[in-house]
């Protein structure tokens, strides 16, 4: 599986580039992405330590980055050509797959948070990773993609049938039937799920769980769903990943709290099995200054069309306010407590308790 093309140490170098980048402000990231690279800093310098309880496995991210290469762009303006992962996206499934539990070889990360805006290859990087944990191995693997509805969780799985499709490495290995994909050689599977799965008993033993768009996630039930089968796994991975949304009172908003105290360098809140990394405008940012919209959007705001989407976007949501919402969350990937068609921001009024004089 693996080429000539690239070795594992120039590929480690590259993630390291890239973090010499963020934190040096040549790419500008947010506050929480930042504190994503120093993490990964601290614990790369970790490792050197005799008790560190991990170690880093280059060849591994490679096997990654070499398999994503297998599949092709099914749309935009990339549509026809090989993924070639981003830096941004390198970096996380250096993450993910680099680190292990020196006690047992299992994978350190058991959960993975992923928040950014539209649009940034979300689909396309989870499908990857669905495929990636099926076929490469000789291991019976379970992956389950989990949407509120039914509609949600066909998105990421007809994603992965795409790509699957555009394959030829994979011709003849799998059928797609019954609503799952079924890999011949060792009968693993990839299936998509919604709420209605807790009726019948579905979700049980998986080795990946999918939750997309957790923000759309009226409880946690589809997730506890799967969270719970994992309990017979080695080296299960949860990976949920989301944009921003305005339900501050559901269970992603909850989630999105418990994982920015894990970043932030100031709070003594650890969890060495979890991932996070949040893309989105800091607080104190314009959001019509476009050199901000990189931090919410770190691939979408590389290239001119992706930029023109989102001039286009603001537009809209400054000449409509009843759009900006939707702008806010969906495209700059901020947390919003405001109603549709709200008279004023909830945490303003919030802010004007107090006794009257």
């Amino acid at each position: 599986m693996i080429t000539q093309e690239m070795t594992a140490e120039l590929l480690i170098e590259r993630v390291w580039s890239y973090c010499e980048k963020i934190q040096s402000g040549e790419i500008k990231a947010g506050k929480k992405h930042k504190w994503a690279v120093q993490r990964f800093i601290k614990d790369v310098e970790r490792l050197a330590e005799e008790d560190c309880p991990y170690y880093f496995d280059a060849e591994l991210v490679l096997d990654f980055y070499e398999w994503a290469k297998q599949f092709h762009h099914v749309e935009g303006v990339l549509a026809g050509k090989p993924i070639e992962l981003t830096d941004f996206q390198l970096f996380m499934a250096a993450n993910i797959y680099g680190f292990y539990k020196k006690i047992n070889g299992a994978r350190r990360f058991r959960k993975a948070y992923i928040q950014l805006a539209r649009k940034n290859a979300k689909s396309q990087l989870l499908a990857i990773m669905a495929s990636y944990e099926i076929f490469p191995t000789q291991e019976k693997h379970r992956v389950f993609i989990a949407g509120w509805s039914k509609e949600q969780s066909d998105e990421v799985y007809q994603a992965i049938i795409e790509q699957l499709k555009h394959a030829p490495i994979l011709e003849g290995k799998y059928t797609d039937a019954n609503g799952q994909v079924t890999k011949y050689a060792t009968n693993s599977i990839i299936k998509p799920l919604s709420r209605e799965a807790r009726k019948v008993g579905d979700g049980k033993n998986p080795s990946l769980g999918i939750v997309d768009e957790y923000m759309s996630h009226e409880t946690s039930e589809i997730y506890d769903v799967i969270d719970s089968g994992m309990v017979a796994r080695r080296s299960p991975l949860m990976v949920i990943i989301t944009t921003a949304g305005f339900n501050l009172n559901g269970p992603c908003f909850k989630e999105y709290q418990y994982v920015s105290k894990i970043l932030d360098p100031d709070i003594e809140i650890e969890n060495d099995d979890y991932f996070v990394m949040i893309c989105e405008l800091d607080p104190e940012d314009d959001v019509k200054d476009e050199s901000n919209w990189i931090k919410a959007n770190p691939i979408v705001a590389t290239y001119p069309e992706g930029i023109e989407s989102l001039r286009s976007a603001i537009k809209v949501a400054l000449d409509v306010p009843e759009k900006m919402r939707s702008f806010l969350t969906k495209n700059m990937d901020r947390w919003v407590d405001q109603k549709d068609n709200g008279y004023m921001k909830m945490s303003k009024w919030r802010a004007c308790h107090g006794e009257i004089p």
